[in-house]
């Protein structure tokens, strides 16, 4: 596989966020976690996380992409009861999934669909995993339901003009392996999948994706296509990936390839839950991010 680049990143930003210590905060604290007495602690700092980037980056009057996932579900309802107390107003939400939008419809947040012409705020959404040092992200591992899109998730993250990931400590790491999702026309995805496979040799496998059932190289009777006809090939890497960036540009040169779930080049904001606080890195500094 392609070695690293030496890439002209952004010294990252960071603060901590630290637990809070006043009497009023603390009062807060303990009711955050009575009113959330179904999770562990990760869920609990999880939630905190979420909570801190509603409260932090939404303002009255926004148009916001909704994100998918269980982070993105708790900044939802929070979202939702914040709008209820008055506390935002005029808020619209954008779905990226019909998670989202089923989460916000139960939150009582209003609704618009995503189009080219539509400016978004701002977005928040989980990732499966975020490269440490230059917030390369990667979303779509999660099985898809119905109607979901990852072009559609994709495409309005991208869009906003600012963007949040809410992630666990855990997530957020230089160690990066797991799978990616790519996203292949149905016709010729064999083809494609030979071409990925020869790619990133002894480094990676390639499987297409099934609706139901096991997973496989062939995706089984009933491989999975997606609302606009792509099938979904899961490439799962066996070593260390060293360079995200490096293999989403890699995978952008395949004929065949529609998309892929890695988030590069995006100015954004990693919310990181972790037990010491919240954490906030971010990398704006959108020229350094450029790799054209």
């Amino acid at each position: 596989m392609a070695s690293a680049l030496s890439l002209p990143y952004p010294p990252l930003r960071v603060r901590r966020r630290n637990p809070p210590t006043s009497p009023a905060i603390r009062t807060n604290r303990r009711t955050m976690v009575a009113t959330s007495s179904m999770l562990d602690g990760a869920g609990v700092r999880l939630l905190e996380a979420a909570k801190h980037t509603v409260d932090s980056y939404l303002r009255n009057g926004m148009v916001v992409g909704l994100g998918t996932g269980r982070a993105s579900a708790m900044a939802i309802e929070h979202l939702g009861r914040r709008l209820r107390e008055g506390a935002l107003r005029e808020v619209v939400g954008v779905p990226t999934s019909v998670f989202s939008a089923s989460e916000a419809a139960k939150a009582g947040i209003p609704l618009d669909q995503y189009g080219d012409n539509l400016q978004i705020d701002f977005a928040f959404d989980d990732a499966d995993v975020i490269e440490e040092g230059v917030l390369t992200a990667v979303i779509g591992r999660r099985k898809l339901e119905g109607g979901e899109s990852i072009i559609q998730e994709k495409s309005i993250i991208k869009a906003a003009t600012m963007l949040s990931f809410i992630v666990t400590e855990k997530q957020y790491t230089k160690n990066l392996d797991g799978s990616i999702p790519v996203l292949v026309l149905s016709d010729n995805w064999m083809e494609t999948a030979e071409e990925i496979d020869d790619m990133f040799l002894g480094d990676a496998e390639v499987w297409r994706r099934p609706t139901m059932g096991h997973a496989g190289p062939l995706g089984g009777d009933f491989p999975l296509v997606t609302r606009e006809g792509h099938n979904v090939l899961d490439v799962i890497f066996t070593s260390p990936i060293l360079n995200l960036a490096q293999v989403a540009h890699s995978l952008d040169q395949i004929d065949g390839v529609v998309d892929h779930g890695v988030i590069v080049d995006t100015p954004c904001t990693a919310i990181i839950a972790s037990e010491y606080g919240l954490q906030i890195v971010d990398n704006l500094s959108v020229d350094a991010l450029k790799l054209k």
